[in-house]
């Protein structure tokens, strides 16, 4: 404990030395406050007698101010006048309106008294001038538009009639846009575009946008400025009467820039390149963003907007013309080059290659199209993107519109070569079978591959129903399948002509003994050889039934194959003409029916087959219309042994060939007056030496 106060007493003397001053201190703030106290009590009774020795100087003081406030302010009204007329001679006339507006309201309740009433009088007969200044002013066509929007700011102030100052700014800014609009349609030709546009697409719409629309919307926002706000703040009814005559105006103008905006975009009737139209309908749409943000009530947006979707659909429009006039160009000339002569061996390898070549540059300039069209959707472009845009032009648009209307197109004019009559009747063989044989080409493998660039260079959000590929395809494979039945029947009838007339021009009662086979028959052979190589250079062989070794040996009798006498009736004579006819009859009715217009398959021996039975059967035909001598059925049997010997090759089935020649000799046989037959080794002799 000793430790604890000896290690402590230097603090417990220093507390106490503390406490000791702080009495002594506290005493002389004591004094001080009384001391303090009585000072303030004297400059109180002090203040009291001065207020009270001053109480009637400060009230004269108060009343003279308020007399020379007031003199000023009549000095003011008296020299007002003065003032208003130096203010007009300067043209300082928002200074004069101001001086006027602040005492105004002293000159209408004043107005009574005689010296007021003059200064009142005075005041209006100069404001008077003042606002017809103001009016001229503000009609005159060559003010400014800050000019203006002065005018109309003083004329207000004035408490002109809001209504007749609506119609004179919308007036007067009316003239201003109608003269920017009168040089626009001078751009684009003229009323009706009787002349041609001046300057390209783009400089158009930049100098409608710079000009017009920049002053249409100062005109705008000048307009709500002077008129709908501060009437709106008067009255709900001004304000609305102010908002309905912008928004007819704004209507009016604006329609009239769209229309030739519209005509302007129209009169671009080229198709090679749509960089300069899709930029200028860029910028049209982006600067009138700002007019619609403006004036959402002019409803101003989807106009513009459907002058951008008619114009990417008419730009689709021209493209598909195009594309239909490039192919009517490439069948042109298409046709020259089947019908040009070409160097002995090199008919084949030419069909191949126009095929080729038509097919290349037919899905070349489809895809030169797509790019084109593709720069619509560009994601610089600022409508591409908009839903009620990009859907509708990718999907019916592009999809359905320009590149299913165009394969339905080529599918239908290819088709058109198959119609009879006219000139599609002279339709060259070569070029039928070339056309099937593209539409197969687009049915197997184009139409798929066309229709995936398509959806992977235009992807649309819409969902309208699209044309399902299947659907094309098979419009496709009808085309390919109509104009080869055509190619079969065309070329069939045209050896069957060649048959037609040299069975029609002959005397066969009255002929001599046959020594060669005819010429016909060997230009018959001939056709179709050149036929089959033609065929062949664009389908496949196909199969056929297997062939018999005899298949060049078969001999032909007098009957057919159901009329020969030792295979059915080993006593059966000529002589018995009625039963052999019944046994004919009989053997028809058990063999297999030949249909001779039947659709061939997409393969070389179908397409054979198909003219070898038009042309028997013409031949078969003809032959039962005519009466034959000895001399004619044997010359009759060396044709058509000569045609044995080279036709069965061709055909899918030997037997269809056998049979039809069988037919005709055995028909020959019927309506031959002296039906004697010629020994078959003279007519392998013959027939060899053919």
């Amino acid at each position: 404990m000793q430790t604890l106060v000896y290690e402590n007493y230097n603090k417990f003397i220093s507390a106490t030395d503390t406490i000791r001053k702080m009495k002594n201190d506290f005493r002389k703030m004591e004094d001080e406050m009384d001391c303090l106290a009585s000072n303030m009590a004297a400059i109180t009774e002090f203040s009291a007698r001065i207020s009270h020795t001053l109480q009637d100087q400060h009230q004269q003081i108060t009343k003279l101010s308020g007399v020379h406030t007031l003199l000023r302010k009549l000095q003011f009204l008296f020299e007002l006048p003065a003032r208003l007329s130096k203010c007009v001679e300067l043209g300082a006339y928002g200074q004069a309106v101001r001086y006027y507006t602040k005492a105004r309201s002293v000159l209408l309740q004043y107005q009574h008294m005689p010296s007021f009433q003059g200064i009142h009088g005075d005041c209006q007969g100069i404001m008077a001038g003042l606002a017809q200044r103001l009016r001229v002013q503000f009609r005159d066509g060559g003010s400014s538009a800050k000019e203006l929007a002065e005018c109309v700011e003083l004329l207000l102030c004035l408490e002109e009639p809001a209504g007749e100052l609506c119609d004179e700014f919308l007036s007067q800014a009316g003239s201003r846009l109608s003269g920017q609009l009168s040089a626009l349609e001078a751009d684009v030709g003229g009323e009706g575009g009787l002349s041609q546009p001046q300057g390209d697409v783009l400089d158009f719409i930049d100098r409608g946008c710079n000009g017009f629309v920049s002053d249409a919307c100062l005109v705008i926002a000048s307009y709500q400025d002077l008129f709908v706000q501060r009437l709106a703040s008067s009255g709900q009814e001004l304000g609305a009467m102010a908002s309905a005559k912008l928004v007819a105006f704004v209507r009016e103008v604006m329609g009239r820039y769209f229309s030739l905006v519209e005509a302007r975009v129209g009169a671009e009737r080229g198709v090679t390149d749509n960089s300069l139209l899709v930029r200028g309908l860029d910028r049209f749409h982006r600067r009138l963003q700002a007019v619609v943000k403006l004036l959402p009530a002019a409803g101003l947006g989807p106009l513009a907007t459907g002058i951008v979707v008619r114009a990417a659909a008419d730009r689709l429009h021209r493209y598909l013309q195009a594309l239909r006039g490039f192919l009517a160009e490439c069948l042109t000339d298409l046709r020259q080059s089947l019908a040009t002569p070409r160097p002995l061996g090199k008919d084949g390898s030419g069909l191949a290659d126009l095929l080729a070549t038509l097919s290349s540059a037919i899905l070349n300039q489809l895809k030169a199209v797509l790019a084109s069209v593709h720069l619509f959707v560009a994601k610089d472009i600022t409508f591409s993107n908009k839903p009620y845009f990009k859907g509708q032009f990718c999907s019916q648009g592009v999809r359905e519109g320009l590149v299913v209307g165009f394969i339905q197109h080529l599918c239908q004019t290819a088709g058109q070569f198959c119609e009879t009559g006219g000139e599609r009747s002279a339709t060259p063989p070569g070029l039928l079978l070339l056309l099937s044989r593209l539409c197969l080409d687009y049915e197997t493998s184009t139409v798929s591959y066309i229709l995936t660039l398509t959806d992977e260079q235009f992807l649309g959000q819409d969902h309208s129903p699209v044309t399902p590929v299947t659907v094309l395809c098979a419009g496709a494979r009808e085309s390919a399948q109509r104009l080869l039945n055509h190619y079969v029947k065309v070329q069939g009838l045209n050896v069957s002509q060649m048959l037609r007339k040299s069975v029609e021009t002959r005397d066969w009662i009255n002929t001599i003994e046959p020594r060669n086979v005819r010429a016909v028959m060997k230009r018959v052979v001939e056709d179709i050889t050149s036929i089959d190589l033609q065929v062949g250079l664009l389908y496949e062989e196909g199969v056929r039934k297997a062939h018999s070794s005899d298949s060049s040996k078969r001999t032909f009798s007098v009957y057919s194959n159901s009329r020969q006498q030792s295979r059915y009736t080993p006593s059966y004579t000529p002589s018995a003409p009625m039963d052999t006819n019944l046994l004919s009859n009989i053997q028809k009715l058990f063999s297999e029916r030949i249909d001779i217009f039947s659709p061939v398959e997409f393969n070389k021996v179908s397409v054979l087959t198909g003219i070898i039975k038009i042309s028997l059967k013409t031949f078969l035909e003809c032959v039962r219309l005519r009466s034959f001598g000895r001399y004619g059925l044997q010359q009759i049997q060396v044709d058509c042994q000569y045609l044995q010997l080279y036709l069965w090759r061709f055909a899918s089935d030997e037997n269809l060939v056998h049979f039809l020649l069988d037919e005709i000799v055995g028909s020959t046989a019927h309506r031959c007056l002296d039906p004697v037959t010629m020994e078959q080794s003279v007519i392998e002799v013959i027939c060899e030496r053919g």
